[in-house]
């Protein structure tokens, strides 16, 4: 069995963030599953991550004497896995823009070949990749990743059944034969209107679609994920793991554990774990003049230029937005952030900054920070190690330098 390890290169991780201070690429949700998930799917191995160092105490990578060391910001194909998995030692897998997708060989010959200092053998990869560079690849790619997804997870599998106080609009087959709707055991669904015009709905084990929602596929509704009463949810949208919404929802990507549970908007956006959007919360993801939006990239210290008209909330992880908190376009929350009061914060706020566009930002109390994480982490039964509060410990001095 081949020993694999995902791999962040520091650009990579670095584009990445805020949602990368908190976990290595592979750990990101996109679709149903993590990437990591996806790759251990389609390629069968022994799996680690390599990340950046201050993660690596969590993210322990683990080195074999041979390795086949895989690109985390890749998503998997069938051509990708076996091109990767015929890889011979020494040599790489780039993509036709040079790109690194794989290398096959020792941790130290890794290391020499992503720090520059070592040539080797490469074979160019034209087949199907997906390579994610910023956040907001995650959602413009989420409806695809959605699809791939549910032809895996529902193959040869029979849905629970859609209760009949549900009303059902679309084919219920997609073209490939494939149902359009899956439900897991224990989940619940009542009095909703499931659309699958667009593209496959999976509804989680345990999950919950209260009575009078609208929702659309192509849809992904992470197992004891919630959908509240009346909300309208679009298509191309994750609702990861134990996550609760509510209001109007399009083309968002949610980590997981996180809530929007109220009356509001929020669409184009990327949400971490542990997030609260409070109650009439509202993300524009739109400019009223119609041109394309800049996005705050951590590297460059700037507001970078894309080729994007759609882009809304892109949030870390434990950040919480106060009751009728606004947003304008393309805003970039850093990890620990507590907005709160009227008006519109700037287009980025560093992490552990808390207050109003009004009053001013103060930086947050890593104690209260603290206990307020670890209550919160309770109630979902996981707990808040001490090596998450030393993550934390760096992403508080790396942040102030933001500031």
């Amino acid at each position: 069995m081949k020993n694999i390890i995902l791999y962040d290169s520091a650009a990579v991780h670095a584009d990445m963030l805020p949602l990368s201070f908190t976990r290595p690429v592979s750990d990101f949700r996109i679709g149903i599953t993590t990437i990591s998930e996806k790759w251990q799917a389609c390629l069968p191995g022994r799996y680690s991550v390599y990340t950046a160092p201050y993660l690596r105490d969590k993210f322990v990578p683990r080195p074999e004497a041979e390795n086949w060391f895989v690109a985390a910001n890749c998503l998997p194909s069938p051509e990708l896995a076996d091109a990767i998995r015929d890889l011979a030692a020494g040599h790489a897998i780039v993509l036709p823009d040079g790109e690194y997708v794989a290398f096959c060989g020792s941790m130290e010959e890794f290391e020499e070949l992503i720090a520059g200092r070592a040539e080797v053998p490469v074979v160019t990869f034209r087949g199907a990749c997906t390579p994610l560079h910023y956040l907001y690849d995650l959602f413009l790619n989420n409806g695809r990743a959605i699809a791939d997804d549910y032809r895996r997870l529902t193959a040869g599998r029979v849905s629970a059944p859609l209760s009949p106080s549900n009303k059902l609009i679309g084919n219920p087959t997609l073209p490939d034969g494939t149902p359009a709707l899956f439900i897991e055991d224990g989940a619940t669904v009542e009095g909703a209107i499931i659309n699958v015009s667009g593209g496959p709905v999976y509804i989680g084990r345990h999950a919950v679609i209260m009575e009078g929602s609208c929702v659309r596929g192509p849809l992904a509704l992470c197992e004891h994920a919630q959908i509240n009463m009346g909300a309208k949810i679009y298509g191309e949208t994750t609702l990861g793991p134990w996550c609760k919404v509510g209001g109007e929802l399009n083309n968002v990507v949610m980590f997981g554990y996180s809530n929007k549970a109220h009356d509001g908007y929020l669409g184009n956006a990327v949400i971490g774990e542990w997030c609260n959007i409070g109650a009439g919360a509202n993300a524009s993801n739109l400019k009223n003049d119609y041109t394309k939006i800049r996005l705050w990239n951590y590297p460059k210290r700037s507001f970078l230029r894309t080729d994007l008209q759609f882009c809304g909330l892109m949030m870390g992880d434990h950040s919480k937005a106060g009751i009728n908190c606004m947003f304008n376009t393309a805003t970039v929350i850093g990890v620990g952030c507590n907005i709160h009061g009227a008006g519109f914060p700037r287009p980025f706020v560093p992490s552990f900054s808390e207050g109003s566009p009004t009053a001013g930002f103060r930086d947050v109390d890593l104690r209260k920070f603290f206990d307020i994480a670890a209550r919160a982490m309770a109630r979902r039964g996981i707990a808040l190690t001490e090596l998450d509060r030393k993550i934390f410990q760096e992403i508080f001095q790396v942040a102030s330098s933001y500031k």
